[in-house]
This record gives structure tokens, C-alpha cells and sequence, in this order.
């Protein structure tokens, strides 16, 4: 048998970022990969046939990838940031208006705010609000990368009580019936808790996920990345190989052993190569199979996500210019009573029937992604998420269900254009639209997500309890054992931060 330091299941970016730092401190390292190519979620492709459009399929912006990650392995990746935080069209008194909050604090975003609720108080509470969570990312942020902080410590660090209740005792939902009055801006806040996760804004998984949304690198700015993401995995590929990475595509791993001394897979075609050490960027829920063990519950994927081309921007009834309506985050139906309502039809096995929506045109920030010709003509992508679409719903009737989906959130945008989307929407070679959506269940046969969830299962706080032994948070129960992917403590997102850490722990064992 061939025998490797260190064995990793999964080139996402997670296993390559830990094969980088594994082999840069001089660690023989082999990545086994199911697919043809690296990248798993994060890969960029042509959808549409004939049309020169790499499009980010499965992700879409990023936040929690560390600037020392990329400056540790010299990455050449950069982010692109965006003018505009978010646009949110609503009707009142008849005349189609928008909530435009700009990145920058201005007094035009107090404007905006005082158009929509005819008093500061609420532009007051955001600005307060947002404050309050910027100090606790602040203290978390230089963390992510160090072992896994306790409790007590991060409390300590933040030193503020009132902060500490809010993200952390407090259900998000109530802190923001206590704060806030219009139910439009406080949806708009709620859906940082809602992306990937499948609970009522009263139930604790939501404060998790929304704590993640926006503790990235302190700032939890979200940004564009230039050429799309699989630039990072093209930087991320070319590291690994350049610093002796073995990597090796379309080999399934169907077994794993583990041992006091070593760890053995064994692949789809009888092959079985043993290491020291075994990562595994697979969920979970996957690692637990292949070892033979009880695979572990979690919650349901909970998003759909629709991919597009336009040949042209639409208009919008409010006046606003497209290119500042999409350019940031643009919200439908998502004021928390919209919200709250798609959660619970959604939990009682209904499809949402205002379907919850956030978009954004990556092409406004970096067109880069498309080809001359098409950038000439005035083309541009338009990404979907749907929230609140949880697996389940699309398990009797797939195809049936994600056609409804399509429909409904086209139908969700057309109340605020001048004209329908789908008159928008560029044709491919075949004269189809191009226009895809993957749901949960896509993203599980795709690439393994189970049941599609994008954090492979229920998020955790960034720290530990304190009687916790855990270190890194990416230990399994065996020794040699360890997660690299999403399923890690602090692992969710694009962002490396769990490949990092497992390439620290078995360091340490060295």
C-alpha cells in the first residue's frame, strides 16, 4: 500500500487550503476526490451551453475567509466590495418605494429609512444594532483561526453584557421585537439568520447562523469574488500542487478504517492507501458512513437557488437603477411576518406561497466572469437564493416542486419590474432560457450535501462550553480522525477557516 502523513477526503477549498498548509510544513499529502475536477460547492461553470458566462453554481459571495489565510499561503484571490448593502422594494400608500441601505453609513441611508417609517427611531435602532454586533465580531473574529476559545472567555473579552444577551441568551426574533417597530426592517435583519438554516426566528439556530453572516474578518462585510468563485479554487489548486499536493479526481472513497497507528481508505475501484492522519471535507453524516458508524441528525437544507442570464437590466416601478438595486443583497418578501409565515407553511409541508427571496448580479461588481463579446452586449448574471424551502418539500414531486419554486420567485420579482424578468433573460445555443435552479435534493446528489444542507449540519456557537476537552473543533472520536469541512465548529461558509484548523491540529500531533 501506498502510505501518505496525511489523507484527505474532499478537494473543496476547505481540503485544499488544509493540504497547503500541511504540505508547506512539509507533510506528504494525498486528496482524493469523487469528482473530475476540485471545487466541490465552490466551483465556477458555464451553465448554459454556448453562452461564455462562468457562473458560481452552488455559492455566491464572501465574508468569512480570513485575510491570513490568504496571506499565509500567498493566495492570489481577491474580493470586490460592494456600494450598496441592500435594496428591499415595498408598496405604501399605493406608490412602489425601497428600502436602499448604503455600506457606508450616510445620512441618505437615514433618508431611506424615514421614507419608509416617517421617523428616525428605526434608522437610530439599526445603526445601534449593527454597532453592537460589529463589537462581538470584533472580539470573535481573531479567534476563528486560534483553538476554540471557551464560553467564559469570549464573555469576558466582550465585556458587555447587554451584547452577550442579545446574540447569545436571547432568541433573535424577541431582541428584535424589543428593538425594533417596522416589520420590514426587521426582516431584512432576520434573513442573516435564515440563509442555510431551516428555523423560526424564536429558536437559537437562527442567532447562530446570523452571528456567522456577519463576523467575518470583524468587519462581516460581504464581497464579490473577482472571476467568481472558482478563482479561489483555481488559486487554491494551483498552491496545493506547487507545494508537492498529490491529488487524484474521480476517486470514490468507499470505506474507512482507522487504527491506534493508522488510518486506511479504500476506494470504489479495491484500491487502499493508509496514512497517518485522515481529514475529511465530506460531511459528517458521509465520514460516519464510511467508517461504519451511526450517522448523526441534523437539520434540513432549507434553500433553493436559482442561477440566470440576462441580456439586459430590468426597470423597476420605484425608479430605482437596477444596477443599484441589484448590486448589493435585493430583498422580496422578507419582512418577518413574511418570513415567519413561509416557516411555518414550510414546517407543516407547504411551499411558501410568497416565497422569501434574496438576489444579487455579481457581474455589476465583476464582470469579469463573462466574455468580452457578452460584456459588449450588456449581459449579466442574476443569482436567486429562496429561503425557507426545506428538503422535504420536494421529495414525492422534484421536478413539479422546483418548477412551482421557479414560478413563484419569478412572480415575487415581477411585482416590483415594469416588465416580467423572464422578457430579460438571455437564450442559450439551444434557444432555452437561461435560467436553472437547484434544490436541496440537487445539492445532495451533487455534491453530497446531506439533505442539502450547506453547513452539513446544525450550526454551532464559535466557542466551547468550559468543561468542553474539545481544541479546534474539529475533532471526531477517534484520534486520527478529523474534520476539514463544514461540519467542523466554525466550519460553515466559504471560508477555509476549518480546513486551517484541522491542518493546525495534526501539526500538533507532529
Amino acid at each position: 500500500m501506498n502510505k501518505y502523513d496525511v489523507i484527505i477526503i474532499g478537494a473543496g477549498h476547505n481540503g485544499l487550503v488544509a493540504a497547503s498548509y500541511l504540505a508547506k510544513a512539509g507533510q506528504k499529502v494525498l486528496i482524493l476526490e469523487t469528482n473530475n475536477e476540485v471545487g466541490g460547492a465552490t466551483t465556477s461553470e458555464q451553465v448554459f451551453e454556448g453562452v461564455d458566462a462562468r457562473i458560481s453554481r452552488y455559492s455566491y459571495l464572501v465574508s468569512l475567509l480570513p485575510d491570513q489565510i490568504l496571506s499565509d499561503l500567498d493566495l492570489k484571490f481577491e474580493t470586490i466590495s460592494r456600494k450598496i448593502s441592500s435594496y428591499t422594494p415595498y408598496l405604501k400608500n399605493g406608490k412602489q418605494a425601497g428600502l436602499l441601505v448604503k455600506r457606508v453609513w450616510d445620512q441618505s441611508n437615514v433618508e431611506s429609512f424615514k421614507s419608509l417609517t416617517n421617523t428616525e427611531v428605526e434608522s437610530k435602532a439599526w445603526y445601534e444594532f449593527y454597532d453592537q454586533v460589529s463589537k462581538f465580531a470584533k472580539v470573535v473574529s481573531p479567534t476563528l483561526l486560534k483553538p476554540l476559545p471557551t464560553k467564559s472567555e469570549i464573555k469576558s473579552a466582550l465585556a458587555d453584557d447587554q451584547i452577550w444577551r442579545m446574540l447569545i441568551e436571547q432568541p433573535l426574533g424577541k431582541v428584535l421585537d424589543e428593538r425594533f417597530e417596522d416589520d420590514l426592517v426587521k426582516g431584512v435583519i432576520l434573513t442573516d439568520g435564515l440563509i442555510g438554516t431551516f428555523s423560526s426566528a424564536y429558536e437559537m439556530q437562527t442567532n447562530i447562523c446570523f452571528l456567522y453572516h456577519l463576523i467575518g474578518n470583524g468587519s462581516g462585510e460581504w464581497k464579490v469574488p473577482k472571476g467568481g468563485m472558482g478563482a479561489l479554487v483555481l488559486e487554491l489548486d494551483k498552491k496545493a500542487r506547487s507545494l508537492g499536493v498529490e491529488i487524484k479526481v474521480n476517486s470514490k472513497v468507499v470505506s474507512v478504517s482507522a487504527t491506534d497507528s493508522q488510518v486506511e481508505v479504500e476506494l470504489a475501484e479495491g484500491e487502499k492507501i493508509s496514512a497517518n492522519y485522515l481529514l475529511s471535507n465530506a460531511a459528517p453524516q458521509v465520514l460516519a458512513k464510511l467508517m461504519g458508524q451511526v450517522q448523526p441528525k441534523s437539520l434540513e437544507g432549507s434553500q433553493i437557488k436559482i442561477n440566470m442570464v440576462l441580456k439586459s437590466l430590468p426597470k423597476f416601478k420605484s425608479g430605482i437603477d437596477a444596477r443599484d438595486a441589484f448590486v448589493g443583497t435585493l430583498h422580496i418578501n422578507e419582512s418577518f411576518n413574511q418570513l415567519e409565515k413561509a416557516y411555518q407553511q414550510a414546517k407543516s409541508g407547504v411551499f411558501p406561497d410568497e416565497l422569501p427571496l434574496e438576489m444579487y448580479c455579481h457581474t455589476l461588481s465583476d464582470p469579469s466572469i463573462l466574455s468580452d463579446e457578452l460584456i459588449r452586449q450588456g449581459y449579466h448574471t442574476l443569482t436567486i437564493f429562496g429561503i425557507h424551502t426545506p428538503a422535504k418539500l420536494f421529495e414525492k414531486q422534484p421536478n413539479e416542486v422546483k418548477e412551482i419554486a421557479k414560478e413563484r420567485a419569478l412572480a415575487a420579482l415581477n411585482q416590483y419590474l415594469e416588465e416580467p424578468i423572464q422578457n430579460h433573460l438571455a437564450k442559450d445555443s439551444n434557444g432555452d432560457l437561461c435560467i436553472e435552479i437547484k434544490s436541496p435534493l440537487d445539492l445532495e446528489q451533487e455534491i453530497a450535501l446531506p439533505r442539502g444542507n450547506i453547513f452539513h449540519k446544525d450550526l454551532s456557537f464559535p466557542f466551547k462550553d468550559d468543561d468542553s476537552t474539545t481544541k479546534w473543533g474539529v475533532e471526531t472520536n477517534h484520534p486520527r480522525v478529523f474534520l476539514c469541512g463544514a461540519g467542523a465548529i466554525r466550519g460553515g461558509g466559504v471560508s477555509g477557516i476549518a480546513g486551517h484548523n484541522a491542518a493546525m491540529a495534526v501539526l500538533e500531533l507532529n
